[in-house]
């Protein structure tokens, strides 16, 4: 408009509605930050004109001030630069897919009238400067016939390199490797780095010293890597080291390490841990484990290979779950589980053997005989540990698996799982 109010040529009444889809493509800022309604005029590659309504019930108002609103001046700084990337959005050629844009410098800022509620704001951006990549424009808010600011500011063209969606925040210093795919809202912070073919699903939390081996997946909602929920820490750089070819479901948290764990928490290879599965600090998880739907390791847990633990189960702290045990859903374990065992119940107890996990992985008869032997003399014979020990490696030696078993039950500092019952080491005890 002219400074006596009248529109210039080309300006209509009302103008345009602005493009909400648009500025949501070109701008990572979201509601409540969207600061302009109308677009009144536009002159290809050099000027647009916009207008935005000031109402007593902007959020910004609530705090800047509750009993004499002013609207910020950063915000009428980001008006001018939304105006911008409207102007650049409809400049012939138009940005590449995937292009966002950022402002880069604001100069020569000048505030020369509050903003209050029920004004409307005229915000005029011009194109003084133009590269590859890069625009320079002047910008001045009206209020009717005054100025309420102006300002000079630079606008980069960004493009996102191919698989991150153009609304996820990758902080400087995250290290991506080949074929990374980060979907819409996903952050990644500074510390983490990430192997190559791996999938970060939207709205995915990637924080702290974390390092993620190649093609994992993890999936929205997920948090990798956030601070450990230990009263303790104190912002020691503790980290997160996961594997290879991990499922990481909905919802699913996995925290680094603390001082009193040796600042690691670790995961392996070809994991899955399903929604709402929880891995604590300091926790240790094996290969080819399944952690089902809301069950939890508390810290400094360890879990063996082809470990399943079901759902909603709760595994105490400093406790150790043995190679191809599986936890009951449902479970309270507070004590060691050996390897091939099941244990089940509130306070779990060792219910005979995962004899299916062990012909899934397969176990031959011969090998799944001798480890029911193994498992008579050490749970069903009735006598003490170390005498049931003696016997088990008198009579099977201490090699192979039940040297496995054998030699996990000598180093248990918390103690075993007590046996449920005598008698039959599976609840599918056929001759194997």
């Amino acid at each position: 408009m002219r400074d006596d109010g009248s529109a210039e040529p080309g300006m209509t009444t009302d103008g345009e509605a602005v493009d909400a889809a648009l500025l949501a493509r070109l701008l990572p800022q979201r509601y409540p930050f969207r600061l302009i309604d109308r677009v009144v005029a536009f002159e290809d590659g050099a000027r647009l004109v916009a207008r935005k309504g000031v109402t007593a019930g902007e959020p910004f108002f609530a705090g800047h001030f509750p009993t004499r609103p002013v609207m910020p001046g950063v915000l009428m700084c980001e008006a001018l630069a939304q105006a911008s990337a409207v102007l650049v959005a409809r400049t012939t050629p138009p940005p590449a897919a995937g292009v966002t844009l950022r402002v880069r410098g604001l100069e020569r800022v000048r505030f020369r009238r509050p903003v209050v509620p029920g004004d409307v704001l005229e915000l005029e951006v011009r194109v003084i400067a133009r590269e590859p990549g890069r625009w320079r424009f002047r910008g001045r808010v009206r209020v009717e016939t005054a100025v309420a600011a102006e300002i000079e500011f630079q606008v980069a063209e960004i493009a996102a390199p191919a698989g991150i969606h153009a609304t996820a925040v990758i902080a400087p210093g995250a290290r991506l490797g080949v074929d990374v795919t980060v979907g819409p809202y996903a952050v990644v912070g500074p510390q983490v780095e990430i192997g190559d073919r791996t999938t970060i699903g939207p709205h995915a939390v990637l924080d702290g010293h974390t390092t993620i081996g190649v093609a994992n997946r993890i999936f929205q909602f997920a948090s990798v890597g956030a601070e450990p929920q230990d009263l303790k820490y104190r912002g020691e750089p503790s980290r997160l080291v996961i594997g290879d070819r991990n499922l990481i479901r909905e919802f699913a948290t996995l925290n680094p390490g603390t001082t009193g764990g040796g600042l690691l928490t670790s995961v392996g290879d070809d994991n899955l841990f399903m929604n709402y599965s929880h891995v604590g600090h300091d926790s240790h998880v094996g290969n080819r484990c399944i952690l089902a739907n809301s069950c939890a390791l508390a810290g400094h847990v360890t879990l063996e290979d082809f470990v399943m633990v079901g759902g909603l189960a709760a595994v105490h702290q400093f406790t150790r779950i043995g190679e191809s045990a599986l936890i009951g859903g449902g479970a309270m374990v507070t004590h060691d589980v050996p390897p091939f065992c099941n244990a089940a119940g509130d306070r779990a107890r060792i219910r005979g053997l995962n004899v299916i996990g062990l012909r899934r992985r397969g176990f031959d008869a011969a090998r799944i005989r001798l480890i029911k032997q193994a498992y008579r003399i050490l749970f069903d014979s009735d006598v003490p540990v170390a005498e049931a020990r003696t016997r088990a490696i008198a009579e099977l030696g201490a090699d192979g698996d039940v040297g496995r078993m054998l030699a996990f039950i000598a180093a248990s500092k918390r103690g075993l799982c007590p046996a449920g019952r005598a008698g039959s080491p599976s609840d599918d005890d056929g001759d194997a």
